[in-house]
């Protein structure tokens, strides 16, 4: 039953069939009806009915036919009849159909047909699936073809109440929904029966056709077509409908909407809340986000800057905390956010870039050695450093050593090297040789540190520092020189020796020979003293003093020490008589000093006047006349002697007579004569004078008696030493006969012959001798000189010696 439709004939009702030409065509169908149109030509057929004739038009050229708008509440279809016609069988055109969604564009044709079909009529179908309230409506177009022959009819276009029998209905097709990059499938459920030769085919309303992808019939009059867009993205988002289409007809179904979803991706970064040595605290930071929602869950996605590895973990807070990392580590942190559907997980959102701390170092570095040790550097090394250890990218290593500079512990040289990175060799320098050189490691951090225990280690010996002069002490005395010295203040190792050398430079003795030799001293590392002997007096030794190790000698300390002088000497030893006197003089034989490291200064005659024992002075340990005093001084202060004469030096080059109590003055002393009664004493005194040292030596060269003595005590006197030197003559004689008697009763045991005369003979003349020896010594004795003869010395370094 037809519930509306157009047959174009006068009597239909104008309410059933609203139809209008196209506005935006070429040209417009033209109405035929045959019984009003006695010449039509023989092509056409006879009734009333819409036809465009292909050669009064262009090629291309088309002419628009649309229907009114339906709106149906149940199933219906849509026939129509067509004629297409070319006398030589040429195509008069394309003959297409377009049902256009109420509002919607045109989109592409869900029918058409071309060619030539005959001189007759031939029916279509549209089985169109669209119900209330959505509208559509129907367009027919013709196009003229290049041939631009024969002609294209419509007629008949009704719409039925009842399905259609030549093209299948297709059931309700919903929408899809989809995520972004994911294949989009539409599943069209048809109901019909469906020619072999049916194309199902999926439109898109901007007019793009995807053909099916599979077609699975499920009954004899039903199937299921399949259909799958690849890979979706936001622009594909459109409306969709399944077509059927076959010469007889097409099925269309409703427009479904394919909705694509964007996964959504945070806008901003995650925030760090608190950062530790393995830790990161986060807040996610998902209130605003780019794409689609709902979120149906939260994730954060994490690696390192540098690493290749990246791990995702489900968050169900806004706040996360992120264990198990590594100490000062450089972190990429997203937020992935997941919304319902597969592939519904967006792409990171903007990473948070953030770095641990660091751990404070696992320990310090071990394996301090040495490589190489030297006097006064030492190179060491130890094992190289990996971030397990530190614990950080950003460390440092401290070579800090300590060692002795001095005797106490408040003398301790101390430094810390700071190391460069990713080194484990260093070299101390300018060290002290010989010295235990306390040294450790020192591994640091922002967030701690570690020391390692102490090495000590040894540098070697050197060649040890030079003895300080200063602490060369020493004591000189007239011809010897003790000689103390303190190790070096840098031994540089073990003593092993110290070196002494000596040798006389100068001297004020011209006896001296100078330069004199050199000599040398070895001592013992634990001797540091010497006693220098047999040295010249007034003379000036240089003394060099070195240490030596078991590397060699070191520097030389030099000074210079001089011997002190010493007393003149005389050559009295064979003490002449005097060679003259009177009542009040007395002239003795004054001969040269010898000058012991100084030359003779002065001469001085010395005067003492004898007094019996008991009122003589009894001189304290110095003996000598170091203090000059006149005759007149002296019997003013009631001294005993004077000095009557002072000589130069230059004057007694040689041996000369002097008298005493000339009466003459010599160099400011004079010297009065003599007392006959008064008996006297005659010193010879000689003085040197070296640098504001002095030395004395005096002797006593003559002895004057006082005239009131008479001969007769002096004669007995002298008979008694004759007789003391007649005992001791013959007492000699005697061993020597005794002697001689031995030898003879030897040489008779023997048997030989002795010669008694000649025995006998040399013993008279040996007696002879001896006797006349006695004599002159008894004559040369002058009556006036005692025997007594003492020589005189000077010989400590700081007080005058005893006279004897």
């Amino acid at each position: 039953v037809s519930t509306a439709g157009c047959t174009f004939e006068e009597d239909t009702d104008p309410s059933q069939c609203e139809y209008s030409q196209g506005e935006d065509d070429d040209f417009e169908w033209e109405l035929i009806r045959s019984y009003m149109m006695p010449h039509l030509t023989a092509d056409l057929p006879h009734g009333s009915y819409l036809v465009v004739n292909s050669s009064q038009h262009g090629a291309g050229q088309r002419a628009h036919l649309l229907l009114q708008a339906l709106s149906e509440n149940d199933t219906h279809c849509l026939q129509f009849s067509y004629f297409m016609y070319s006398r030589d069988g040429h195509s008069p055109g394309t003959l297409s159909a377009y049902v256009r969604v109420t509002g919607g564009p045109v989109g592409s044709a869900v029918w058409n047909t071309s060619g030539s079909h005959g001189r007759q009529w031939h029916q279509a179908e549209l089985a169109v699936s669209l119900f209330w309230p959505s509208e559509y409506q129907v367009l027919f177009e013709a196009v003229v073809s290049s041939e631009r022959k024969g002609y294209l009819g419509l007629d008949d276009i009704l719409l039925l109440n009842y399905p259609c029998s030549k093209a299948p209905h297709f059931s309700r097709l919903g929408d899809v929904e989809v995520n972004a990059g994911q294949n989009a499938t539409f599943q069209c459920v048809a109901a019909g029966k469906a020619a072999e030769a049916e194309r199902f085919l999926m439109q898109r309303q901007s007019g793009e056709v995807v053909p099916a992808a599979s077609v699975k019939h499920i009954s004899h009059r039903r199937f299921l077509a399949t259909f799958q867009l690849d890979e979706v993205s936001k622009e594909e988002q459109d409306l969709y409908r399944c077509i059927t289409q076959s010469s007889r007809g097409s099925g269309v179904s409703n427009f479904a909407e394919l909705i694509v979803k964007e996964p959504p991706t945070p806008i901003a970064p995650p925030q760090l809340l608190r950062a530790g040595s393995t830790y990161l605290i986060i807040q996610l930071n998902t209130n605003s986000i780019i794409g689609d929602g709902p979120i149906v869950r939260k994730e954060i996605e994490y690696r390192m800057t540098s690493g290749p590895w990246s791990e995702v973990h489900a968050v169900n807070m806004q706040t996360y905390k992120l264990w198990h990392l590594d100490p000062d580590t450089e972190y990429e942190i997203s937020v992935l956010l997941t919304r319902p559907g597969e592939g519904g997980t967006g792409k990171p959102g903007p990473p948070l870039i953030s770095r641990t701390k660091c751990a404070e170092p696992m320990r310090a570095p071990k394996g301090l050695a040495f490589s190489e040790i030297q006097s006064r550097q030492l190179t060491l090394q130890w094992e190289p450093l990996g971030y397990n250890l530190t614990r950080c990218h950003t460390y440092s290593v401290s070579l800090c050593y300590r060692y002795l500079v001095g005797t106490g512990h408040n003398q301790t040289f101390r430094e810390c090297v700071k190391m460069e990175r990713n080194a484990n060799r260093y070299t101390i320098k300018n060290l002290l040789p010989y010295k235990n050189i306390h040294v450790k490691l020192i591994l640091s951090n922002p967030e701690g540190r570690k020391e390692g225990k102490e090495v000590i280690f040894q540098t070697d010996e050197d060649v040890p520092g030079g003895i300080a002069s200063e602490s060369l002490t020493f004591t000189p005395l007239e011809d010897m020189i003790f000689l103390k010295w303190e190790e070096p203040m840098e031994p540089n190792g073990l003593i092993t020796q110290y070196e002494i050398s000596y040798q006389s430079i100068e001297s004020s003795d011209p006896a001296v020979n100078v330069p004199g030799p050199r000599r040398t001293v070895s001592k013992l590392r634990n001797e540091t003293y010497h006693v220098f002997s047999n040295l010249h007096p007034g003379t000036t030794y240089l003394f060099s003093v070195r240490a030596r190790t078991g590397k060699g000698f070191g520097q030389t300390a030099l000074t210079e020490i001089t011997t002190n002088i010493s007393a003149p000497t005389f050559d009295y030893g064979d003490m002449p008589s005097p060679l003259s006197e009177s009542e009040s003089t007395i002239t003795v034989l004054l001969r040269p000093a010898q000058g012991r490291g100084a030359p003779i200064s002065t001469y001085q005659v010395i005067v003492e006047e004898e007094r019996p024992r008991k009122l003589k002075r009894e001189l304290p340990g110095q003996e000598c006349f170091p203090v000059p005093l006149t005759f007149d001084d002296a019997v003013s202060r009631g001294s005993v002697h004077y000095f009557g004469a002072e000589l130069p030096a230059s004057s007694l080059t040689e041996a000369k007579p002097f008298t005493v109590g000339d009466n003459q003055t010599y160099s400011g002393y004079w010297n009065p004569p003599l007392e006959p009664k008064k008996a006297y004493l005659i010193y010879f005194q000689a003085m040197s004078n070296l640098k504001g040292e002095t030395r004395l030596n005096c002797v006593r060269i003559a002895r004057k008696a006082a005239c009131k003595e008479t001969k007769r005590p002096l004669e007995v006197s002298q008979h008694s030493e004759e007789m003391g030197l007649i005992l001791g003559i013959c007492a000699g004689g005697l061993i020597v006969l005794i002697i001689l008697l031995g030898a003879i009763i030897v040489v008779i045991r023997k048997g030989k012959p002795v010669n008694m005369t000649k025995a006998t003979i040399n013993y008279r003349h040996e007696k002879t001798h001896m006797m006349s020896a006695i004599d002159r010594s008894f004559t040369d004795q002058s009556t006036l000189q005692e025997d007594e003869r003492l020589g005189l010395s000077f010989m400590d370094t700081h007080n005058y010696s005893n006279r004897g």
